[in-house]
């Protein structure tokens, strides 16, 4: 099959190659879950490009060591870390809190941190750990942003998700795997599923506001966040060959980064990305090909009832 493109770009694209001759001076950009993986190259391409960045994230010590590696790598000074557990809505709170402060507007929000596949756990607050961190976290992060995002002007809210979204759709009645039993890679679907539907309400919302929102798919990359897999030894990824099929960090950030930047984009949300392309409804049977998503992820309705329901768990 002839490799799908999208101004240029492809399922091998990096990063750099999106950013090229992109001025991102006075943009100021929060990345979520930045301290490795695709979150630190998509740091690096906004960086080098002359974006603010702030890396958010809780592990205070490699997030550090990321704005560190950042700064040396891009000659950027401007690339700062922010103190932020997506499982503690408090947390999440005192982030937005600290963001606020700065009185800087938020032109571009990656929400790129994630936990895959995890043993039977919750959150600070109650809530099945990879709902309440890949989804409901962000949630109330994005929210807690919402006026940094206005003062933008136009402002961008990328929420990764993954393929893995084929796996479940949203249980609106059960989404803490209270009466149902408890699958992990179950609740992983789940949870990228709401990331998609999150990127269609909130572009609903606000998108007369200048904000917008689309869901990307980064392809499938080495790195920690399979530690609960058995498939992350927690070495270099860049010290291992890349497996068929898989992509470097460098090219898995690829499609956040174009997610962030694509003039094409302008304007438009609530879209699933892949590859660095719009990505196509699926409606066939077996396995969900590349390039597409399932149908119930942009459904407009289940995306409000969903809203609505993310709007009281981190309210009360």
């Amino acid at each position: 099959m002839p490799e799908r493109r999208h101004g240029g770009f492809g399922r091998w694209t990096t990063a750099a190659e999106v950013v090229a001759g992109h001025d991102l001076r006075g943009t100021e950009a929060v990345v979520t879950g930045a301290a490795s993986g695709i979150g630190i190259e998509t740091v690096r391409a906004l960086a080098a490009a002359g974006a603010r960045v702030m890396v958010a994230g809780r592990d205070k010590a490699r997030g550090e060591a990321a704005v560190a590696d950042v700064r040396a790598s891009t000659g950027n000074p401007d690339v700062s870390f922010g103190l932020l557990d997506l499982a503690s809505l408090s947390s999440v709170s005192a982030f937005a809190e600290e963001y606020a402060g700065t009185g800087r507007p938020l032109h571009l929000l990656i929400n790129n941190a994630a936990v895959m596949a995890t043993p039977p756990s919750l959150t600070a607050d109650g809530h099945e750990l990879q709902f309440g961190t890949n989804h409901l976290g962000h949630f109330a992060l994005t929210l807690g942003l919402l006026p940094a995002l206005r003062a933008a002007g136009t402002a961008r809210v990328v929420n990764v998700s993954s393929r893995a979204h084929s796996l479940s759709d949203v249980h609106l009645d059960d989404t803490d795997f209270r009466r149902r039993a408890y699958g992990p890679w179950e609740a992983y679907g789940q949870s990228k599923t709401a990331n998609v539907l999150f990127s269609v309400e909130l572009t609903r919302r606000f998108s007369a506001s200048g904000i917008t929102s689309n869901a990307v798919m980064p392809g499938l990359i080495h790195s920690p966040l399979w530690r609960h897999t058995g498939g992350w030894t927690g070495d270099d990824p860049a010290a291992r060959p890349v497996p068929p099929g898989w992509k470097t960090p460098e090219q898995g950030a690829a499609t956040s980064v174009w997610a962030a930047l694509a003039p094409e984009l302008d304007g438009v949300g609530g879209r699933y990305l892949d590859d660095c392309a719009v990505a196509r409804p699926w409606h066939g049977g077996g396995r969900m090909p590349d390039g597409h998503y399932m149908p119930y992820a942009r459904d407009e309705e289940h995306a409000a009832a969903l809203w609505e329901l993310s709007a009281r768990r981190v309210s009360g």
